[in-house]
């Protein structure tokens, strides 16, 4: 396979995904600020979160607005994480690559994209982003479910799977990140069950949750759960496992590929890690060898050197900035 089409398939992946995890997390965030005005929580993650949650870092004292964060989020065409930039960069790529994608999938992201810059946006935003974020993250699921549907099991459709689980690892690392250093012992711990409630929805992993845990809503459980659980699809553990599966499809390589050994050995430490919580509270199992916060800072660059070793080894040649979300 020609790297520049590997190249572009798998960051189209990579642009589906983060545009589908953005409007999911803001959606999730504007719910959360919702229940709190109505006074049945508490405000259980400021914009400023969500912000860095994307790697942004603005120079300024004050808490960032809302509409502010929304805007850079949703409609800064420049912005690598704003979900109109996303959706603009993977229609482009599509676009490129007509041959490899099928005319369904076409259809679903190219509609997501006339709708997105057909429509008033800011004055949707304004009145009603629940169903702008909504129609996002339906027509991405379309995507993805027109793409198991429609593609053939090749290197393509290896390349696009490995993009989107590549970028959902990273995602849900920088989340559970600002969730951990949210609930340090310095900070306010009754805010602790409503930031993992809000973080779940931010996810689309409440019912899962529910389902998986016995024990109530919390920061250690919910950690936990969206590190470890592999039977959750979008868990740091599961998407490993799939990224891993991917590039060993591709070929050029295989198990043999320094990608591969690398995620294969990520897999491994995150089983026993999980292993030394069972029964027990995970941070002080873990405090004889690393705290759930520098093991997570370990996850998030070991993701960034496969990242890395991804584009030495098979898109090689390639030319184009690659638009990474920095954390």
């Amino acid at each position: 396979m020609l790297a520049r089409i590997a190249y572009q398939v798998y960051w189209i992946g990579r642009y589906v995904a983060r545009a589908e995890f953005t409007a999911r997390m803001l959606d999730g965030v504007f719910q959360a600020s919702l229940q709190a005005q109505s006074g049945a929580t508490r405000q259980p993650l400021s914009w400023d979160a969500v912000m860095a949650v994307m790697g942004a870092h603005p120079d300024q004292s004050q808490p960032i607005p809302a509409s502010e964060a929304v805007r850079a989020l949703t409609l800064d065409a420049e912005s690598p994480a704003s979900v109109t930039a996303c959706v603009d960069r993977a229609r482009e790529g599509a676009r490129t690559v007509r041959d490899v994608v099928s005319t369904e999938m076409w259809e679903a992201l190219n509609t997501l994209f006339l709708e997105l810059n057909q429509s008033d946006l800011g004055a949707a935003l304004r009145t009603g982003p629940y169903s702008v974020y909504s129609f996002v993250r339906e027509r991405c699921a379309l995507w993805w479910g027109l793409a198991d549907e429609t593609m053939l099991r090749d290197a393509s459709y290896s390349f696009l799977t490995a993009g989107r689980h590549s970028e959902s690892a990273e995602m849900i690392v920088r989340m559970l990140r600002v969730a951990v250093s949210s609930t340090e012992p310095d900070r306010d711990p009754s805010s602790g069950g409503d930031g993992a409630l809000a973080l779940l929805q931010a996810v689309g992993g409440l019912e899962a949750f529910r389902r998986s845990v016995p024990t109530p809503v919390g920061p250690e459980p919910v950690v936990e759960f969206l590190t470890f659980e592999t039977d959750y699809p979008h868990s740091v553990a599961a998407s490993v496992d799939a990224l891993q599966r991917a590039l060993d499809e591709v070929g050029a390589g295989g198990r043999g590929a320094p990608p591969v050994l690398r995620l294969a050995r990520l897999r491994a430490e995150l089983e026993f890690h999980r292993g030394l919580g069972h029964g027990h509270s995970l941070d002080s199992a873990l405090s004889g060898a690393r705290s759930m916060k520098s093991l997570l800072e370990h996850i998030q660059e070991e993701l960034a050197t496969v990242d890395t070793e991804v584009e030495r080894r098979y898109f090689t040649g390639e030319t184009p900035q690659r638009q990474v979300v920095s954390a």
